[in-house]
């Protein structure tokens, strides 16, 4: 039934859901169920039919990365092979993390032909992530996973615990991503993007929406308890401010989120407190500052190749690093840029910095061609993006398959070359339509 429907979706040329569905997937047949490379195969299929299908309607877009992305994808090959212990890390890093990645982020540029495809697809994106919030919130409200299944629910059991350290009473809501910090992480990215399409928008009813969007996604972080995650919150917010185009937008930008967080220390000020409480838990400091000590001995033992791109390899040969103060052996160190180095050796960390920050580069040139309202659009990318970077000091973010899918696929998006082509005319279609015959 699902090959059907994107089957259809392809043939009505409705590019954008089709990539929806492909997130889908990847969130809950690979991550959720196990399956792993589902997903990767569906977005391989869909930039073939977008390359077989090019048009001078339907242009064809290619990365100016493309040569970073060839290091990145070769330097990477050695240690995935090293650290492949077991089928779950063989499918996980090198399909997923990086060969993905590379998949979503072309795929992100050849559907932002223009900024019309660019606003569309962040809309559907939106929706998406408004979806998978209501879907967090129904978890915190009954305690029940909508579309769950039993013997996946059984395992995150016995191998977790969600609930709230200062209050156990209070149970964490992870969704389909297993782990409450995982949800956080991508309502985090999901947020700004209703944020940027309400600031770019003309229309109050779609203002109206937006906000709506917007208000749920939050409620949802807030469900979740994850301290990094309202840390990253934080730093996307003053990223957007920067980026929103002029002074008069930022002020408006100030004043919204001002009244945002007005309006939920009113309403849930006991979830707030409780978030308050989790975040300066002092037990929970140390263990994740004695993981990263732990990581940190073991990258100048093996600073150049790494142990290998796998958990079960960090696993086994962090044991030999462990400071006291980590009092659980963990297979991976809490945080992304910690793990390629301590995985694939400090080259694999710095190639992957350098293809980020051109990336971001080349969005900043696209968002300097845009004008005032398009900026709010290459805004919300770049602190969506740029969120992420900071949250995944603290968890897994750039490391782990969905997340890091998601995430270039809106850099591919807001980053793409076509832009710098279409930007200004599409901008000037708004002040054209107005003109009488």
């Amino acid at each position: 039934m699902g090959l059907i429907l994107f089957t259809m979706v392809l043939i009505l040329r409705q590019d954008e859901v089709a990539t929806v569905i492909v997130l889908t997937v990847q969130i809950y047949v690979d991550w959720y169920i196990g399956y792993r490379i589902v997903s990767l195969g569906l977005a391989v299929f869909l930039l073939c039919v977008f390359f077989l299908t090019r048009s001078p309607q339907r242009p064809w877009g290619e990365p100016k990365q493309l040569w970073i992305w060839m290091i990145f994808l070769g330097i990477t090959i050695f240690p995935a092979i090293r650290g492949a212990l077991n089928t779950h890390d063989f499918l996980v890093y090198y399909p997923d993390i990086i060969l993905g990645a590379f998949i979503m982020f072309w795929l992100g540029t050849t559907l932002a032909r223009d900024v019309a495809r660019l606003r569309l697809l962040l809309r559907v994106l939106a929706c998406f992530g408004t979806l998978m919030a209501l879907h967090t919130i129904i978890q915190a409200m009954t305690g029940k996973i909508l579309f769950s299944l039993a013997l996946v629910d059984a395992y995150k059991a016995g191998s977790a615990n969600f609930q709230l350290g200062v209050d156990l009473s209070v149970n964490r809501a992870q969704s389909f991503f297993i782990d409450p910090n995982w949800n956080g992480t991508f309502l985090v990215l999901m947020v700004f993007l209703p944020i940027g399409l309400c600031f770019e928008s003309r229309s109050f009813v779609a203002k109206l929406f937006y906000i709506s969007e917007i208000l749920l996604i939050l409620l949802a972080l807030l469900f979740t308890y994850s301290a990094s995650a309202w840390g990253a919150v934080i730093v996307g917010i003053a990223s957007f401010i920067i980026f929103t185009g002029n002074m008069r937008y930022r002020i408006k930008t100030f004043l919204f989120f001002g009244l945002v967080a007005f309006v939920l220390l009113i309403g849930f000020s006991s979830q707030i407190n409780l978030l308050l409480l989790h975040a300066i838990d002092p037990q929970e400091i140390r263990l994740r500052n004695a993981v990263w000590q732990t990581a940190m001995r073991l990258i100048l033992a093996h600073p150049l190749d790494g142990v290998g791109l796998g958990h079960q390899v960090y696993l086994q040969t962090a044991e030999y690093f462990r400071v006291p103060e980590q009092i659980v052996p963990l297979d991976h160190p809490h945080n992304s840029y910690l793990e390629w180095a301590a995985m694939g050796g400090i080259p694999v960390l710095i190639v992957f910095i350098t293809l980020v920050l051109s990336v971001w580069w080349q969005t900043l040139s696209n968002w300097l061609q845009a004008d005032v309202r398009t900026r709010a659009l290459f805004g919300a990318g770049l602190a969506s993006t740029l969120a992420l970077s900071f949250n995944s000091w603290g968890n897994q973010g750039w490391t782990l398959p969905p997340l890091a899918g998601l995430a270039w696929l809106i850099l591919g998006a807001v980053s793409s070359p076509l832009l710098m082509k279409n930007t200004t005319g599409d901008a000037g279609k708004h002040v054209e339509e107005k003109k009488p015959l």
